[in-house]
């Protein structure tokens, strides 16, 4: 592929991008593809992913180690790829603070609502960018829906510390993150494996901050073979997806709809635990989880539902895509 010019203004931008993708990827919200899809960068992401190939490789001894970072955009990647690991680790412990109180806060409500609003917001956008709805693509938000429904319902994961399921789940996760639509993170969730990376990855930055670098091959052995499943699942999925999109658009775009659609059950912020279990640490997980108004859950818990905060929360989330919306129809042929 050939890669695009920009200066550092334009870099910078990339960069903030790519913070805005690793936010969408920390939280089980909107999924970081969602932000480069309405930030006008989607499609130079796929391509600059697909240009990781053995022969690119092969070429940097014989046309020089420059031309070959040219020929991958590696400029955008970098900027990219900085941006969204800035997010994730300046996010993952706040994220993981609040997801580890116990029973029901209003830090919690406040940030599933937050989720809801994001979800809200991207179902809107990538609805729209189905031009001209067929049958098909009814029967694709259909099926999109009906799937995402079930999955939410469906009982968590009870193994998530294995080698072999880490790997997997970063390989999943990973191509759920580059679907506009679909939250790795939100995988993570049903998976049962999202506590445990973002703890793992808490657990790195303390690790470091410590000064204790004896510990870091035990604590950073699960997160670096997460981190190879992701790697594995970009690599290999970016190609099904180009595919996808350059011969189904409409369809995939549509299916995806209906995914966040069904998604939105599993995000909303007012539950009752029906099913738990006890894992190897001994700790109460939720395993089922049912739907509440917020009077009901006000009735249940004899707490408040904390709706207008909730409210709050959910219009910020639906801003900050609609703004990104603006800002990547505004600066989408500057890219």
């Amino acid at each position: 592929m050939e890669a695009k010019k920009r200066n550092v203004v334009g870099l910078l931008g990339i960069y903030f991008r790519g913070m805005a993708m690793g936010a969408a990827d920390v939280v089980p919200g909107v999924s970081g593809g969602t932000i480069a899809f309405i930030s006008g960068i989607y499609e130079e992401l796929l391509d600059t992913i697909k240009a990781f190939n053995i022969e690119n490789f092969k070429a940097i001894k014989s046309d020089g180690l420059v031309a070959v970072w040219r020929r991958i955009n590696g400029q955008f990647l970098l900027a990219l790829f900085t941006g969204i690991f800035t997010s994730i680790i300046s996010l993952a412990s706040l994220i993981s603070g609040i997801l580890e109180q116990e029973g029901q806060t209003g830090e919690k409500i406040g940030l599933w609502s937050f989720f809801f609003g994001l979800i809200i917001a991207s179902i809107i956008y990538i609805a729209k960018q189905v031009k001209g709805w067929t049958f098909k693509d009814i029967i694709g938000i259909l099926l999109g829906g009906a799937l995402a429904y079930y999955i939410t319902i469906a009982s968590v994961s009870k193994d998530s510390n294995s080698v072999f399921f880490l790997f997997f789940a970063g390989a999943l996760a990973i191509s759920a993150m580059i679907l506009p639509g679909i939250s790795g993170s939100f995988i993570l969730v049903l998976l049962g494996a999202y506590k445990p990376v973002i703890g793992g990855i808490k657990n790195l930055i303390e690790v470091i901050k410590a000064g204790e670098y004896s510990e870091l091959i035990t604590v950073g052995l699960p997160i670096g073979i997460f981190a190879i499943g992701c790697l594995v699942g970009l690599l290999t999925f970016s190609r099904v997806l180009s595919w996808l999109f350059k011969k189904h658009e409409k369809l995939t775009l549509a299916t995806l709809t209906g995914f966040m659609i069904g998604s939105l059950n599993k995000i909303w912020p007012w539950k009752e635990v029906l099913d738990t279990r006890i894992n190897s640490e001994g700790e109460i997980i939720p395993t089922v989880t049912g739907n509440l108004s917020p009077n009901s859950f006000e009735l249940m818990y004899k707490m408040e539902s904390f709706l207008p905060y909730a409210i709050g929360f959910a219009v910020l989330g639906f801003a900050i895509v609609y703004g990104l919306e603006i800002i990547g129809n505004k600066f989408k042929n500057e890219q």
